[in-house]
């Protein structure tokens, strides 16, 4: 398999439909998303939490935005652009100096910031689309996986309740249902407003984040 094709390609669990692997082949960041899985998946003390590659990501973009107007873009540039962009402590002067900067090079800001990733959608890249996962015993998997086991237990605790609210009722002849046969469902929907997708909370949390980010 090719590099390009392991970036963004339908290599993984699941076709290029992550933002993250469709940015990767529109900026033809070849090798990006490798490194990606390098740094995310090391034991070394050198690992990036996902927070961490996705400023790595929403910087390259920067760059190769840049680069694709021949613009030289100098160590560190980069990096204090998208501070300029994204930094709550950025004054509005600021910030408008370095939007002009972008015009200036031919670079709409706007649709560049639009491009940016979450940190979530590099959790969705890397665990649906190139198919890994954290090392056992780091944050990101803990966090998650605890998250995640919260929530199964409330939704075993409502079925048990469930359960047993229903077993007095028809015991209390208060309720007609045939509670050998009957079976408790408890499923917790979230609903993304953008892309109006609609996932059971603990595929949510496996996936990651909704698939439009």
């Amino acid at each position: 398999m090719s590099e390009s094709e392991n970036d963004g390609g339908s290599s993984g669990k699941r076709g290029p439909d992550s933002k993250v692997a469709r940015l990767i082949e529109q900026y033809e960041l070849t090798g990006f998303g490798a490194e990606l899985e390098r740094r995310w998946t090391t034991t070394s003390a050198a690992r990036s939490s996902l927070r961490d590659l996705a400023d790595a990501f929403n910087r390259r973009l920067i760059a190769a935005a840049l680069e694709a107007q021949n613009e030289s873009v100098v160590d560190g540039e980069a990096a204090n652009l998208y501070r300029l962009l994204t930094d709550d402590d950025v004054s509005s002067g600021a910030r408008t100096k370095a939007v002009h900067e972008f015009r200036h090079a031919g670079v709409d800001a706007d649709d560049l910031e639009s491009d940016f990733v979450s940190h979530r959608a590099i959790h969705t890249y890397l665990t649906n689309h190139r198919g890994v996962s954290a090392p056992s015993g780091t944050e990101d998997e803990d966090l998650l996986d605890r998250r995640t086991q919260t929530l199964q237990r409330l939704n075993g605790r409502v079925e048990r309740v469930t359960d047993r609210v229903l077993t007095q009722l028809i015991d209390a002849d208060e309720l007609v249902l045939d509670d050998t046969d009957a079976e408790i469902y408890v499923d917790v929907q979230v609903h993304c407003p953008t892309c109006n997708s609609q996932y059971s909370v603990v595929d949510l949390l496996s996936r990651g984040g909704c698939d439009c980010q």
